[in-house]
């Protein structure tokens, strides 16, 4: 990647940070302080939204910081050290929490006769494309691991290599 890919990618996940942060500070107190459902069935689907919001904002938080710091190592050429798939693991973990939040928020409103079949059936498929986001993260991992340890079989090779000239 170029030094200017590198500065486009910072410049959006900051963006990204600072909305989720705006909507985890701002918005979500906003809603509980200004929005207060009559009865308890609706007040437990609006927590367990809220909730279930808070949870996904912790989940690109994490997934912000982890591609942040794998940014940097490859503008500084070092993404392929091993220390690299300490960054890529979290993102694997927040997705996998994701998804089965995702799932959970689905059940809960799929006991409700309010919600609509059609949106349970909207945050199933969210929950199956964060499983299969997982999945493919982990996959690039195993890569990753594999890049790395070509990197490392290499600049082997040629410390043997400058031995023998």
């Amino acid at each position: 990647m170029g030094k200017y890919s590198i500065i486009g990618l910072k410049v959006v996940l900051a963006v990204i940070l600072a909305v989720t942060l705006f909507v985890q500070l701002f918005m979500i107190p906003m809603i509980l302080i200004h929005e207060s459902p009559s009865n308890g069935t609706d007040k437990f689907f609006q927590a367990a939204f809220l909730g279930y919001l808070i949870l996904a904002g912790l989940v690109i938080e994490t997934c912000v910081y982890s591609v942040w710091k794998l940014a940097t190592r490859v503008k500084r050429g070092t993404v392929f050290d091993p220390a690299s798939l300490g960054y890529v693991t979290p993102i694997i973990v927040a997705f996998a929490v994701g998804a089965l939040a995702t799932f959970a928020l689905g059940t809960i409103f799929a006991a409700s006769t309010d919600i609509a079949p059609g949106v349970v059936l909207l945050v199933g498929g969210a929950g199956l494309l964060m499983i299969g986001i997982s999945i493919i993260v982990l996959v690039l991992r195993q890569l990753l691991a594999q890049a790395a340890l070509t990197e490392a079989q290499a600049a082997e090779l040629r410390t043997e290599l400058g031995g023998v000239i």
